[in-house]
């Protein structure tokens, strides 16, 4: 119990930690790294994981050694190349490697199927709060009229300037209440709690006003949808289209930005997009001038060089990291994403065989986010942010357990031909005597299942 409420106090913790700001007194020491150490002493003092055969590997393990070791590189480069404040870049390099190790704690986590459920439900619970702060401050802000400095940013920021963070993070989860409310079959309170969470979710990245929080939101909609039922979709599309008379004026107005008029009549983008393509436009010059990259955290200390822009961020992780990392970061980036991919794959498998509706809609769902995950970085760039990704990781882990269990618990799968003349077998030992060979059969079948 002990064990299960110190991981349900980091999932708490983590996309709320500006509401507890606590300080532990060691340089480059923060609370959450105090309660992850804590967290693995503990399940490593639980003894051996029983969920996963002895040869088994983490399916994101590999990748995530390439990538840490393309961030040590940067590291290494930024040390030499430019140095500045030792403390900061360390502090940088740490938190860089240290959110994704929640995937490893959680997936050997040492919680049985029950807790492991709970902990599943827990994190999808604490980003519907985190939705719901973002609502409130929407709606103390008003929603009538689009304003830069009055946009939600939920409990990832104490203003505006984050409001694209809380954005990607409510887009990123809203999949997982999608594929819930479509797919949970036989389960209507839960689907009908699936319903409300997907309306706070999508009313929080509308109140964060953020367009690519806006697409990626609708995108994943769509995906599930068309997995549904093509019907299904059709229909929706229709009534999204139809009522779209029904939204905000704020929100059509933040869409209708993207593009202004001139003076001359001619249609330009606006400051803020057009501001991207020549940050990029920087950062590929930037590349070109430092096949190796710039080393990380040395990105805003550079583009002022290759651009009008001094000090800004690269507002897309993929350009950001080719510009810091180089060609070798990207590789490895690329290579974490393949690994979401494959555990994606690898857990909806698992879920077609076990028929389990629950696990069909968590397979799907997540596979959407990891879609979701990969376009939210695009237009920004959160996949460092602790605050953000830390519960994603954590869900990566939760679900690849949960993916393991379900394998290897047989209460969980649609029962076979074979398992029901065995139970006939035991619960009527006349029928097992007309039939001999088939029970013993049936027996050794499920003793080969079992070992």
């Amino acid at each position: 119990m002990f064990r299960r409420g110190l991981l349900a106090l980091l999932i708490v913790y983590l996309p709320n930690a500006l509401h507890f700001p606590l300080e532990t007194g060691i340089p480059g020491l923060n609370p959450s790294n105090v309660l992850f150490l804590i967290a693995v002493l503990v399940i490593t003092l639980a003894g051996r994981d029983h969920a996963y055969p002895k040869s088994s590997q983490a399916v994101l393990a590999s990748a995530f050694v390439g990538w840490f070791f393309a961030l040590s590189i940067g590291f290494a480069i930024a040390l030499l190349m430019m140095p500045m404040d030792f403390m900061a870049d360390f502090t940088y390099w740490k938190n860089a490697l240290f959110y994704p190790f929640f995937y490893f704690v959680f997936r050997n986590c040492r919680e049985d199927i029950k807790g492991t459920r709970q902990l599943i439900i827990l994190v999808l619970v604490v980003a519907v709060i985190a939705g719901l702060e973002a609502v409130r401050e929407g709606l103390d802000y008003g929603i009538t009229s689009y304003a830069e400095t009055r946009r939600a940013s939920g409990p990832f920021g104490v203003d505006y300037r984050n409001a694209n963070r809380a954005g990607v993070f409510y887009a990123m989860f809203l999949p997982m209440f999608v594929a819930l409310a479509l797919f949970l079959k036989k389960q209507r309170l839960w689907r009908i709690a699936a319903i409300i969470s997907c309306g706070i979710l999508a009313m929080a990245i509308m109140v964060t006003f953020s367009r690519q929080s806006y697409l990626i939101g609708i995108l994943g909609l769509c995906v599930l949808l068309l997995r549904r039922n093509i019907l299904t979709a059709l229909l929706t599309s229709a009534v999204m289209f139809s009522s779209l008379s029904l939204l905000p004026d704020s929100v059509t107005q933040r869409v209708e930005e993207t593009e202004q008029s001139t003076a001359a009549g001619d249609e330009e983008l606006d400051a803020s997009t057009a501001s991207r393509f020549e940050i990029w436009g920087g950062a590929a010059q930037m590349w070109v001038e430092h096949p190796l990259g710039v080393g990380i955290n040395r990105f805003k200390q550079h583009i002022g060089d290759y651009s009008n822009y001094a000090g800004y961020d690269a507002h897309n992780f993929y350009v950001l990291t080719v510009a810091e990392l180089g060609p070798l970061g990207l590789f490895a980036l690329l290579w974490v994403f393949w690994g979401l991919w494959r555990l994606a794959a690898k857990f909806r498998h698992q879920a077609a065989i076990s028929r389990s509706p629950e696990a069909i809609a968590l397979s799907l769902g997540f596979s959407v986010t990891v879609i979701a995950m990969a376009l939210s970085n695009v237009y920004g760039s959160p996949f460092l942010e602790g605050a953000v990704m830390g519960n994603i990781w954590i869900l990566c882990g939760l679900l690849e357990r949960y993916s393991a269990l379900t394998a290897t618990n047989s209460g969980m799968h649609f029962p076979g031909k074979s398992n029901l003349a065995g139970r006939v077998g035991k619960r009527f030992p006349l029928s097992a005597q007309a039939l001999p060979g088939r029970y013993r059969r049936d027996e050794t079948e499920r003793s080969h299942t079992n070992s």
